[in-house]
């Protein structure tokens, strides 16, 4: 097993020793001279044995009772389970997000967000890899600058996300691969992802069955990789509830920025949710979105350039006019366990299965006896 994924040695300990939060790469995990590393992002998961020291791993399901290395954490390997803090030889904080200034003129902003977009997509390999496309422009940027890969959607028929990667695949002139989702694909992957993940909750498992699917069937098609558009929504501004800052209660910022940079903050619980589950099913994720380079050009935008009335994502669509044609540029996208009926069609499993509406937590109880099932058979 490597010992650090992400990115070499030696930049991983210049980042420790002078404190740097962004030192250029896509992210980073694993162990550097006795000390487990995460990223300040958490790009790459990790995690320690808690009654161990010096046991660790990249995948959950190594260890018997795993704990997730937080991000921006540097901790000694041989550090015992109870050494939460710097002092008693445990985790120490080493890096923290930027808080930047927002950019003064806006021509700047976006011109700073064009130049590092365009070349994490354009730096892309694009040996082994495939792109997860929905049709909306986070992963038509990401597949623009790998033109020869094919893109691969997930979806129930009739789902808005089949619907739109058509309209953009054809748009883009592109070879799109359409997975079309089943009940038995729901109820097969469930008991994976919960061993995967460890987590029961349904809107997690909501939102990874597509992304596991299409990385299923990639894989099975010959494809190591796995190109996705994670980190723009948090990163420039494409959330509701960032729109409507500070009237959302969902949000506790008062100011636009503020709330995305509240989304920001919620990547790595997100991304290691994602990754493990994209591993899981045979390939590894390449995120260019989620490059140092984009997140530096991002977190200095200033409100107007994440959200203009009811356009969000201001900022990335005008760098999209410049890689994808117009309409792709604009289109809408739903959350994708939305916009592939997962959402719908894992509730309906339940009720058929007797979890009614009525009952509370009724999804999450299904989801558990479906993995009482699994272990059963096994």
């Amino acid at each position: 097993m490597s010992r650090l994924r992400g990115a070499d040695e030696r930049t991983v300990g210049d980042a420790i020793a002078t404190g740097d939060p962004l030192p250029g790469t896509a992210g980073f995990a694993g162990e550097v001279d006795g000390r487990l590393v995460r990223d300040v992002l958490g790009r790459q998961p990790l995690f320690y044995e808690a009654s161990e020291p010096a046991t660790w791993s990249f995948d959950r399901r190594d260890l018997t009772d795993p704990v997730s290395l937080p991000a921006g954490v540097v901790r000694p390997v041989d550090a015992g389970a109870d050494a939460d803090s710097p002092e008693n030889g445990g985790d120490e904080p080493t890096w923290t997000l930027p808080n930047p200034d927002p950019y003064e003129d806006r021509e700047a902003g976006l011109d700073a967000v064009r130049a590092a977009v365009t070349e994490s997509v354009e730096s892309v390999d694009s040996a082994g890899l495939a792109v997860a496309f929905s049709g909306g422009v986070d992963s038509a940027v990401v597949a623009a600058g790998v033109p020869d890969a094919p893109c691969y959607v997930a979806g129930f028929e009739g789902s808005h996300d089949v619907t739109a990667a058509r309209e953009a695949a054809a748009a883009m002139d592109r070879d799109l691969r359409v997975v079309e989702l089943t009940h038995d694909d729901l109820r097969e992957a469930v008991p994976e992802l919960v061993s995967v993940l460890g987590r029961t909750n349904p809107m997690d498992l909501q939102i990874v069955l597509p992304l596991y699917l299409v990385a299923r069937r990639a894989a099975e098609d010959g494809f190591d990789r796995l190109a996705v558009g994670q980190g723009a929504d948090e990163l420039f501004g494409g959330y509701a509830k960032v729109q409507k800052a500070p009237e959302d209660p969902r949000v506790e910022a008062d100011t636009v920025r503020g709330a995305a940079r509240e989304m920001v903050l919620t990547l790595p619980e997100q991304l290691e949710r994602d990754v493990l589950a994209l591993r899981a099913a045979g390939v590894e994720p390449v995120a260019p979105l989620l490059h140092d380079r984009v997140i530096e050009a991002a977190l200095p935008l200033p409100g107007e350039l994440l959200v203009d009335g009811e356009t969000r994502k201001v900022a990335l669509r005008e760098t999209a006019r410049t890689l994808v044609p117009a309409s792709v540029a604009a289109a809408d996208k739903k959350a994708v366990q939305y916009g592939t009926y997962a959402a719908r069609e894992l509730d309906r499993l339940a009720r058929r299965a007797g979890f009614k509406r009525r009952m509370d937590d009724h999804v999450e109880k299904y989801v558990t006896s479906l993995v009482g099932d699994g272990d059963d058979e096994r």
